[in-house]
């Protein structure tokens, strides 16, 4: 076969170090279409990028060109340093050091573009931690919790 054809959708997420409520109201857009560029100078192209104070998501396609986690590691260095760079406020921010990666289906794209959508919303009731246990028990995915939240 002479040609590589990939379509992975995938949905990452990772909070704050600590959970801390970093991404406020006054960065949240720009820091989105900050990260959204880093995807598509990385061949993944962002479908959308939201979050809430304390997490990020993406839905983007992930290139043939590159695997999961550099992409991860490219996201969150860059974006790391940029919003440092955006006042006294920022100047203690930081990514915790995991993430989570799922696959999405086609099908469903419209579904986790509405659910990122609707982050604040989801989360006046919920916490990132019932949300991301949430999406391990959804996709089967075996953990140590003293692990996860460290």
């Amino acid at each position: 076969m002479p040609q590589s054809l990939v379509k992975n959708y995938v949905h990452l997420t990772f909070s704050t170090k600590n959970r801390l409520p970093f991404i406020d109201k006054n960065i949240s857009k720009e820091l989105y279409r900050y990260i959204g560029g880093i995807c598509v100078n990385l061949e993944c192209n962002p479908i959308i990028i939201g979050g809430y104070k304390d997490h990020i998501h993406i839905l983007c396609l992930l290139s043939r060109k590159i695997a999961l986690m550099k992409l991860i590691e490219e996201v969150k260095s860059h974006s790391s340093k940029w919003i440092k760079m955006k006042g006294v406020k920022y100047q203690n921010f930081y990514w915790q050091r995991g993430y989570g990666g799922f696959s999405v289906n086609p099908t469903e794209i419209q579904t986790v573009k509405d659910y990122i959508l609707n982050q604040e919303e989801h989360h006046k009731t919920n916490t990132f931690k019932d949300e991301y246990s949430a999406f391990l028990k959804k996709y089967n995915v075996d953990y140590d919790e003293k692990y996860v939240w460290d």
